[in-house]
């Protein structure tokens, strides 16, 4: 099997009224719900948007310089994502275009080169490293 993540940009979604965006949520949630019962969703979630963004960071001098707010030169900001594990390319197709389908908005599916790190069956979650400072 191979993991996919499959994402939309919010700036690819039109304006839509707060009823049709609660109509996306549920059909959106039903392709979930049937990568789920198949067994190839690895997680997913939605509703990013420039308000949901807590900072930025960058390296400075080796060191991380945190700002509020997203990144001022970035034109386009994920709006959504699910990641799946599926055995081939056209299986990544197939769901990036039912969630393209029930939105109307377009996907883009990405390969990872190989498999990531996560916290799933059962795996602990590592402690974290230290303190973030500004």
């Amino acid at each position: 099997m191979t993991e996919y993540l499959i994402t939309f940009n919010d700036e690819w979604v039109p304006d839509h009224t707060a009823e049709e965006v609660r109509e996306k949520g549920r059909a959106a949630r039903a392709v979930i719900e049937e990568m789920q019962a198949d067994g190839v969703l690895i997680f997913s979630n939605g509703g990013l948007d420039r308000s949901t963004v807590v900072c930025s960071v960058e390296p400075v001098d080796g060191r991380p310089v945190f700002t509020d707010g997203p990144y001022v030169e970035s034109k386009e900001h994920l709006g959504g994502f699910a990641v799946v594990d599926v055995p081939d390319d056209a299986a990544a197709r197939y769901w990036a275009g039912r969630l393209a389908t029930v939105l109307d908005w377009p996907q883009e599916v990405h390969r990872f080169r190989g498999a990531g790190e996560a916290r799933r069956n059962g795996q602990q979650k590592r402690p974290a490293q230290g303190t973030a400072r500004a």
